[in-house]
């Protein structure tokens, strides 16, 4: 049960970080083009989610560091997540018309395949102490 707690928690967390991620890139896309403004909207998606994780699906012990510390190692381990994410997107949107004119489809299909990697990340490494609640 707290596992599936865990996974629920950070999947609803993680569909924050979606929207997040779809607003700002949205507001971003005209002005810097699509690539950059994913770059920028991912990295302000991640700290949603840090926020958000640490406040109620790691909530018990969240992991021991300063925020500050705790923000950077959270950002590091994203880096696996966000590189699968990052890499998912940018083939979607080179590779379809439809996508490249629609970027939410490729943001959707990164954050699924990212999500996996940085819950695994997330609960393995940094909250390895922590329970959900």
């Amino acid at each position: 049960m707290q596992t599936l707690r865990l996974v629920i928690f950070f999947g609803l967390i993680g569909t924050v970080g979606f929207c997040v991620d779809t607003i700002i890139l949205y507001l971003l896309k005209n002005t810097i083009g699509l690539f950059y403004a994913r770059a920028i909207s991912f990295t302000c998606s991640a700290f949603v989610t840090w926020l958000l994780n640490r406040r109620l699906t790691f909530k018990r012990h969240p992991s021991g560091l300063s925020k500050t510390k705790e923000l950077f190692s959270y950002f590091t381990l994203m880096l696996l997540g966000g590189g699968i994410n990052y890499g998912v997107y940018t083939a979607i949107i080179l590779n379809n018309d439809f996508a490249l004119n629609n970027p939410v489809i490729g943001v959707a299909a990164g954050s699924i395949c990212g999500m996996f990697a940085n819950l695994l990340s997330s609960k393995l490494i940094l909250f390895k102490h922590a329970t959900a609640h």
